[in-house]
């Protein structure tokens, strides 16, 4: 559609009833993918933004409106950062601060929305491939590339699948294969026509690689949100009750840092020169602004002062304040216990056990995570004005808990695995 045609749609919009459910979400989409949201014309922003003023009420659709232009503005609005940039409000993520721990549904809503954003994700390398979708059509990758991302992405969200008992029976014989096979089963895990994917997918440029950054990232979120989430609930076991619900909890904390480890896999498969061609559009956002991240490690253990008062923890100033206001910590909780004389020695080792398996799979993460790093960024700075690498490489080895070591112990100097 022409800008002239764009700003047609939205007219007629706005001098009609102004229902969110009739707004050219379609549209706006396509206007924003065609050049890459760091490029979109400023009369158009403009008109978004009368737009965003128009929107009342507090129904789900004003507010997935509101959401939406939030996400598409937030260049124009001057707040554009991590969260802005994977559109995080329009997925609907647990944020791991309110309410009860996860229950079984809450659990298998994160499964289904982890295996909607990887699939998605390969049946972009696919549509690409077979040359049916012209969006984000610089630096396409080879096939030998789009194979590795197929296999490595049906990996990726296997457990997912095994959890929510759809684990399919896959014909391996060719990635592609397996990756139309992974789609056809994730299709019917959306019944409602839930939008949030399309609206969630806005990238800064039209580099074809940056459609997998996003998705990547953005499961990402979802597995960190949700391991927050469990951490959460082994506070709430080991301080009152049996502790076996703990134990539960962090085993299967640990199992969703297993989908991030292959998650890292997938991404690995970025082409450095592409993420290189649109990460300059992206200064402002940086995964050291991951909300869920921050509760994660905050959750394990209280921040030294020295690392609360760091870029790091001033970057998610609401994870900052709950740390500061005395939240909780998997290590207090364990050292109370103990203390108070609830958990016998059989027991206790196996709190001790889970913690230290999930302390080596944080760490196993943050090592991985840095040797992504390298191979993307070298010693160049990292956008969201840090400096990359470096401070990767300063917090890979911090301390999960104090109360236990991991376990079991590795050594963090060699390369990632």
């Amino acid at each position: 559609m022409s800008r002239c045609g764009f700003v047609r749609e939205l007219t007629s919009w706005s001098a009609g009833a102004a229902d969110p459910d009739e707004f050219p979400y379609d549209q706006v989409v396509d206007a924003f993918h065609r050049v890459g949201k760091h490029f979109v014309d400023k009369e158009l922003l403009a008109r978004l933004d009368e737009t965003r003023a128009r929107v009342t009420g507090h129904d789900e659709p004003a507010r997935l409106l509101r959401d939406f232009l939030d996400v598409a503005l937030d260049k124009w609005d001057g707040r554009y950062d991590y969260r802005s940039y994977l559109a995080l409000r329009l997925l609907r993520l647990p944020d791991g601060t309110d309410g009860p721990p996860p229950d079984a549904e809450a659990r298998r809503a994160r499964d289904r929305l982890v295996v909607r954003l990887v699939a998605d994700a390969v049946s972009f390398e696919l549509s690409a491939a077979a040359r049916v979708t012209g969006l984000l059509p610089e630096q396409r990758p080879g096939r030998a590339v789009v194979a590795k991302r197929c296999r490595l992405g049906v990996r990726a969200a296997l457990p997912a699948l095994t959890r929510l008992g759809l684990d399919p029976k896959i014909d391996d014989t060719t990635p592609a294969t397996t990756a139309t096979t992974l789609s056809a089963v994730v299709a019917g895990l959306d019944t409602t026509g839930d939008p949030s994917l399309r609206l969630s997918m806005l990238p800064v440029h039209v580099t074809h690689d940056e459609y997998l950054f996003i998705r990547v990232l953005q499961a990402y979120e979802c597995v960190f949100a949700g391991v927050a989430d469990e951490l959460r609930g082994v506070v709430a076991a080991l301080g009152a009750g049996p502790p076996a619900p703990a134990v539960e909890r962090l085993g299967y904390a640990r199992d969703l840092l297993g989908t991030a480890g292959s998650l890292f896999s997938l991404l690995a498969t970025m082409q450095p020169a592409a993420f290189q061609t649109f990460r300059q559009y992206t200064e402002g956002a940086s995964a050291i602004q991951s909300r869920s991240y921050k509760l994660v490690e905050s959750l394990c253990r209280t921040p030294a002062p020295e690392r609360l008062d760091s870029v790091a923890y001033r970057s998610v100033p609401e994870v900052r304040a709950r740390v500061r206001d005395g939240q909780p910590t998997v290590d207090e909780a364990y050292r109370r216990a103990v203390h108070e004389g609830r958990l016998d020695d059989p027991t206790r080792r196996l709190v001790e056990t889970g913690m230290g398996r999930f302390a080596e799979a944080l760490a196993q993460w943050r090592r991985t995570h840095y040797g992504v790093a390298v191979r993307m960024l070298g010693r160049r700075p990292g956008t969201g004005y840090t400096e990359g690498t470096p401070y990767l490489a300063a917090v890979r080895d911090l301390p999960v808990f104090d109360a236990v070591e991991p376990y079991p112990s590795r050594p963090t100097g060699g390369r990632p695995a």
